[in-house]
């Protein structure tokens, strides 16, 4: 009991399969909660039999009685439990795998070294295309198209479901539902380089009513410098041709190498969630990108001076 009060609060958090957030993530706990409740009475049936044997009865036994305690309790009780797990296993692989209903969202997402292109899909007019955060409506099926842009990626929110490769040259798909309004964190499942670990993001699940408000925001273009030191801010990064990888709509900023930083200052962290999303982290990303994050294809500016990152974080901190 002492042991399982100190393991119990790891089943918790954002990043949590046995927290579910989804009905994916639902299906595959109750899955997990019978597969620990088999392997309990296996174990229990294998132990307690080995116990009775060198223990409780150490006397010789007849072959024949001990025979059939080995085959049924060893064998045949084992091989029941397990194809009954495997069964109701196999049983949850069609509506995990099956398709959302005609005219649900539909979300691209590419993984790259190491961050998240995400793009909205719309019925008319351009994707939205933002980077590192999913924000997503409660209770309606959304399907992620998963491609990736350079190794194997793993797409995995683990709250709100299971997880899909992504392979270069190849699409995969992935339905899932959210079914609690909140913040998750959705990682990258497979080994894909230095900063492998540091390859995340931000999954908030709203309202449907602030969903649309959020995507109708996304949709507008950049916020317009107003202050002196954001005004500096947006001449450095232009002059400075950040726009050759970054795009920033209503801008000359246009690049795609780079995530699109249209509305970075609204999202919950930066650096694919390495950093918290503030002036100061702007400012150490912009001179130490390697540090921070290890064989990052984002060169370093440590030319820049003092007052030049203070502006040019101010005027990513306040595109929201």
């Amino acid at each position: 009991m002492i042991l399982t009060a100190f393991l119990l609060p790891g089943c918790e958090g954002v990043q949590s399969t046995l927290a579910p957030a989804g009905k994916g993530a639902e299906q595959i706990a109750m899955l997990f909660w019978w597969m620990v409740g088999g392997a309990v009475v296996i174990w229990t049936v294998v132990i307690g039999l080995a116990i009775y044997a060198l223990h409780l009865n150490p006397a010789e036994h007849r072959r024949k009685q001990s025979a059939i305690w080995i085959i049924g309790g060893g064998a045949i009780a084992p091989t029941i439990i397990l194809s009954v797990l495997l069964i109701y296993g196999l049983r949850l692989l069609p509506p995990l795998l099956a398709k959302p209903p005609e005219g649900s969202l539909q979300i691209e997402v590419e993984g790259r070294q190491w961050w998240w292109r995400v793009k909205y899909r719309q019925l008319e007019g351009e994707p939205i295309e933002l980077a590192n955060e999913i924000r997503l409506p409660v209770g309606e099926p959304v399907e992620f198209i998963l491609t990736s842009g350079d190794v194997v990626h793993s797409f995995w929110i683990p709250a709100l479901g299971g997880k899909v490769d992504m392979l270069p040259g190849r699409t995969t798909r992935l339905t899932l539902e959210p079914t609690k309004i909140g913040t998750y964190r959705g990682v990258c499942a497979e080994y894909c380089g230095t900063s492998h670990a540091l390859m995340n993001f931000s999954v908030v699940v709203l309202s449907k009513e602030d969903f649309e408000a959020w995507l109708n925001q996304q949709k507008s273009s950049a916020y317009q410098a107003n202050s002196e030191l954001a005004i500096r801010g947006q001449e450095i990064f232009i002059n400075s041709g950040c726009g050759a990888c970054h795009a920033v709509r209503g801008t000359s900023a246009d690049g795609t190498i780079g995530p699109d930083l249209t509305h970075v200052g609204s999202r919950n962290g930066l650096a694919a969630d390495a950093l918290p999303n503030d002036p100061e982290s702007f400012r150490n990303w912009i001179a130490h990108t390697k540090t921070l994050k290890p064989d990052a294809l984002m060169p370093e500016f440590q030319a820049f001076s003092s007052e030049e990152l203070s502006a040019l974080a101010t005027y990513l901190d306040n595109l929201e």
